[in-house]
């Protein structure tokens, strides 16, 4: 065909096309990592949001959890003698709480994420799994001040991890982020839809903060429960986030003869390896959910 024809004009190779967004083709999650620098204005737009006109702003993220711990320590640990049953009590509550804080502000905004951001969404093109994933990283902004106050803290209890409970520390970290990640994918494109998604997930975060190993120990559980459901239980891969941080943070600070409130549930890292197995199974059900719905935000919106 002669180049110039109406032939020739109309026709478009794949070669022609690039460096444009086919619509209905975007790569989900993969977008996300392409698109950082947008994913960074997200993450400092909503932490300019939050602390706007406050004097101290993000050393706020460092004052609260410090008094918090502080308040446990005192409150829980000494006046209420709850240091006698588990050694380092404060430690041991501060270690869980920070587990499902980051867990609960990750599922939660996320959760909020898209329909939080109406106008973005209806206005202009970008990936749309920039909102909750700009939700995680926020969440793990205010999580970093919780660790330093934690790592304190254990540092005062004598603290002395080996190379396992370190690691066994970033794995817990890795199975909530994803596992929260995946949830507010799959509640956050749905609740575009239905918005009583973000009551229901309230309910659920309420729920979560009892049935992890927070407020009392693994062993209780397992004395109040049959074999298979403990099973459940320990695949829960908040509990294995919680239980995860407990050996880094916690364990490593107890003293050789504390008895049984100074023990670890049975096959912990086996336990904690499913969990991120797990956790990565959500993520991907999630992102096709919302794959799936996205093409509705606009219209729903």
């Amino acid at each position: 065909m002669v180049a110039g024809s109406p032939g020739a004009a109309g026709h478009r190779s794949d070669d022609d096309l690039d460096g444009f967004t086919v619509p209905g083709r975007g790569r989900g999650l993969l977008d996300v990592l392409e698109r950082r620098y947008l994913l960074k204005l997200l993450v400092r737009k909503e932490l300019r949001v939050r602390y706007q006109g406050s004097f101290l702003g993000l050393l706020w993220s460092y004052v609260k959890p410090a008094v918090q711990f502080a308040v446990f320590y005192f409150a829980l640990g000494v006046f209420l003698q709850q240091n006698e049953a588990v050694q380092d009590y404060a430690v041991y509550l501060f270690s869980g709480i920070v587990v499902i804080n980051f867990f609960s502000e990750t599922f939660g905004n996320a959760t909020r994420a898209v329909t939080g951001n109406a106008a973005l969404v209806k206005k202009i093109y970008l990936p749309r799994e920039l909102f909750p994933v700009s939700s995680a990283w926020v969440a793990a902004v205010h999580f970093l001040p919780q660790l330093v106050i934690l790592l304190l803290g254990t540092l005062v209890s004598g603290w002395r991890p080996t190379v396992w409970q370190l690691l066994s520390g970033v794995l817990g970290f890795v199975v909530v982020a994803v596992l929260a990640t995946g949830l507010g994918l799959f509640f956050g494109s749905i609740n575009v839809l239905f918005r009583d998604f973000e009551n229901i997930v309230d309910l659920m975060l309420l729920v979560v903060t009892w049935t992890s190993p927070v407020l009392y120990q693994w062993s209780l559980v397992r004395q109040a429960l049959p074999g298979w459901l403990w099973q459940v239980y320990q695949l829960n891969p908040v509990t294995s986030g919680v239980e995860l941080f407990h050996y880094a943070f916690w364990y490593g600070a107890t003293r050789p003869g504390a008895g049984p409130a100074a023990t670890l549930p049975p096959h912990l890292l086996w336990h904690g390896a499913l969990s991120l197995l797990i956790a990565l199974v959500v993520l991907v059900v999630g992102q096709f959910t919302f794959r799936r719905l996205e093409g509705r935000f606009a219209q729903e919106l």
